[in-house]
């Protein structure tokens, strides 16, 4: 390749792009990701290489590969990029957040979604909807996503010592049950009464780990079986299939979405709670992630979100982790 012709002024826009192909390798997704033509996106790559002076990526038709010189530039282009974003937040010139809201219909998180907009009208906070945690953290790592909410202590450590939280609530949880089941007829629903049940609580659906995890916890000792992977389900609509097919009691939260033919239960003696916490990038500043954190706060103050019930209960090793961050 030949010389660089002006290293000293690389647009940041030509990082932008380079990190994206570089977390994508693959041309086309990192086009979409941008909302550009892949065409341009090309362009942009091989002006970036000429202006380095280096190639950046191996291509084949198979194949995106990063170079030596690639991987080496990558680090120093998040870098740059982060500088960016926090010298133009600073400045009232943020770009848009993205905010992982878990599914559609979850109370919390779209509350505090709701009341960053009122407290933070000039920044614009983009929903998306992940699942679960565990897959929105690998996003978040990567710059495909910048908050999220969930079980913090649920996470692989690998996946918490890139990320920060700020504990946001316990929420009581609940049993989703056939509207016919034998316990459907009671305004709650013990944990005792549940033994002998199987409960269905994400069992192999790889975004969801944490959920999982916290189900066996709960479950331990008292009777009660995960069960076992069902057909993955996308979509509200196909959820809902799949779970009329074998009829198991669903783990959940108070306030989960109704479903058709069920009926939803808060699950008492004790009361279960699932730690909720805001969740995102280390290093990542913007507005609309302080307006959050301002919102998460002034809710839960007000509605003691973060006050446990005398007979609450939640894992020791979640905690720990929510009494960090007291």
């Amino acid at each position: 390749m030949s010389a660089p012709a002006s290293p000293a002024h690389i647009e940041p826009r030509l990082l932008r792009v380079f990190v994206t192909v570089a977390e994508e390798l693959h041309f086309t997704r990192a086009a979409a990701r941008l909302y550009v033509a892949q065409q341009a996106l090309s362009r942009d790559v091989r002006r970036l290489e000429r202006e380095l002076g280096a190639e950046l990526f191996l291509r084949s038709t198979r194949q995106v590969s990063l170079t030596a010189d690639g991987a080496r530039l990558l680090p120093y282009a998040r870098r740059v990029l982060a500088a960016q974003d926090a010298l133009l937040a600073a400045f009232g010139q943020a770009r848009p957040l993205l905010v992982d809201l878990n599914s559609p219909g979850l109370e919390t998180a779209r509350r505090v979604l709701y009341r960053a907009r009122e407290l933070a009208p000039d920044c614009e906070l983009m929903a998306r909807y992940e699942s679960g945690l565990t897959g929105a953290a690998a996003e978040l790592l990567a710059g495909r996503l910048d908050v999220s909410f969930g079980r913090f202590a649920g996470l692989d450590p690998a996946l918490r010592s890139g990320l920060e939280h700020q504990p946001v609530r316990f929420e009581p949880m609940a049993v989703i049950l056939p509207s016919e089941h034998r316990l459907a007829a009671l305004d709650a629903v013990p944990l005792a009464a549940l033994a002998g049940e199987t409960v269905y609580a994400g069992a192999g659906n790889e975004r969801t780990l944490e959920w999982t995890d916290l189900a066996f916890r709960l479950f331990e000792g008292r009777g009660t079986a995960v069960a076992p992977p069902l057909p993955l389900a996308v979509g509200e609509e196909e959820f809902r299939r799949v779970m009329a097919k074998d009829r198991y009691p669903i783990l959940a939260v108070v306030g989960f979405p109704a479903i058709p033919g069920s009926v939803s239960r808060p699950l008492v003696d004790p009361v279960p709670l699932s730690p909720v916490s805001l969740v995102w990038r280390k290093g990542l500043v913007h507005p609309g992630v302080d307006a959050l954190r301002r919102a998460a706060a002034e809710i839960g103050r007000a509605e003691r979100w973060l006050q446990r019930p005398p007979d609450g209960w939640i894992p020791a090793s979640d905690q720990g982790v929510m009494d960090d961050h007291k």
